[in-house]
């Protein structure tokens, strides 16, 4: 009783301090911190439901860039963790009573696809369906099975889709995808305003994509070519494109083929280079190359500075992840498991000052849980 009665008395006390150092104070938060300080008491809740502090703290989530991981321990819990870049620890989010609504958990085998402002998208791999959650509205809907037919996890691929969220009070979105029909490129989009599906055949050809608003979607990723589709404005064909390395990377990297991976996302693929120790590897380089608007094929942007190398040159035995460029930086997770310990790598590049950052990721406590998703998401709002 003492506990929940100090606990009381600082949130009275704390709510008798002036509303604009409350709002101070509030804005130095992060968003899953002011969601939880909404439902302390009814006057917090009031200030925070306030439309001009809504539109303020809107403004400041926007630049922030976050990590979810998914993981799941069988039979036990649900739960996303997420780690700002704005921040210094993980938040814990239980999406066990959101994913019930639909699903019948935890006998079901849930993955996390991707993200994209409050709106997450997973997908159940007995049901074979897509659910969508917004963590703030906390609406809950399964969205209608693709012309395709039901899907199950295996057939998603991070780099050959995408979520984009339509203005943060509407609480709708757009969820495309590429996929291979009669070896033709097809690009699929979900409507959740519309409630309904259209397809679009990919063109070859040439185009002019400048500016932030086309996508890359990745039909098919192979070391030689990759078969990539280029969507602009939707009253343009979606193109393809066929990325080859050039002279440079045919020359220092198919020496061994084993002792690369690559992950692919926006237009852009990381290559990890590895060497061996006794039962496991090392990542001794990473490089990150970009299509290029005038010859179609993949061009080098830059490498991961050996001072950093030496820090996350850690041993290996499996190892995943995933890319994101918008706004001028290109950020690269990587999520390793050595001995059954996880290891997250979250790097980023800013494309005009050519310098690489590493972002320090404390403990996530992944040891003993199965992992089932990880991606990058931004634009977070309180509505």
């Amino acid at each position: 009783m003492d506990e929940y009665h100090s606990s009381d008395t600082n949130a009275l006390g704390f709510c008798l301090l002036p509303s604009e150092l409350i709002q101070s104070i509030l804005f130095s938060l992060a968003l899953p911190e002011i969601l939880r300080m909404k439902l302390v008491n009814k006057f917090l809740s009031y200030l925070i439901s306030d439309q001009d502090f809504i539109r303020q703290c809107n403004l400041r989530s926007r630049s922030a860039t976050w990590l979810f991981v998914y993981k799941k321990r069988w039979r036990r819990d649900a739960i996303l963790h997420g780690f700002s870049d704005q921040s210094n620890r993980w938040f814990k989010i239980c999406i066990e009573d959101l994913i019930k609504q639909v699903v019948f958990y935890p006998d079901e085998d849930i993955y996390l696809l991707t993200a994209s402002g409050n709106i997450f998208l997973f997908a159940s791999n007995s049901q074979k369906a897509i659910i969508a959650v917004n963590l703030v509205s906390k609406a809950v809907k399964k969205i209608p099975p693709c012309p395709l037919g039901p899907r199950g996890t295996s057939s998603w691929r991070r780099s050959g889709m995408k979520l984009v969220p339509e203005s943060s009070d509407s609480g709708h979105f757009r969820f495309l995808f590429v996929e291979l029909v009669g070896n033709s490129p097809v690009v699929f989009e979900y409507n959740s305003e519309t409630g309904k599906w259209q397809c679009r055949e990919a063109r070859e050809g040439k185009g002019n994509f400048a500016g932030n608003d086309c996508m890359f979607l990745n039909a098919h990723n192979a070391p030689q070519e990759s078969l990539v589709v280029a969507i602009g404005s939707e009253y343009i064909p979606p193109l393809i494109l066929r990325p080859r390395f050039g002279n440079r990377e045919q020359q220092a990297s198919w020496v061994n083929v084993n002792d690369r991976r690559h992950v692919y996302g926006d237009g852009h693929v990381m290559i990890m280079r590895s060497r061996d120790q006794r039962r496991a590897k090392v990542l001794c380089s990473i490089e990150v190359w970009g299509i290029s608007l005038r010859s179609g094929n993949w061009e080098y942007v830059s490498n991961v500075p050996s001072e950093i190398m030496e820090q996350i040159g850690k041993p290996y035995g499996v190892m995943i992840g995933c890319l994101e460029a918008r706004n001028g930086r290109i950020r690269v997770v990587l999520m390793s498991n050595y001995e059954g310990s996880w290891d997250i790598i979250w790097l980023t590049y800013h494309q005009q000052s050519g310098v690489w950052n590493w972002v320090l990721l404390p403990d996530c406590k992944m040891k003993g849980a199965n992992l089932a998703g990880i991606t990058f998401s931004s634009g977070l709002s309180l509505t």
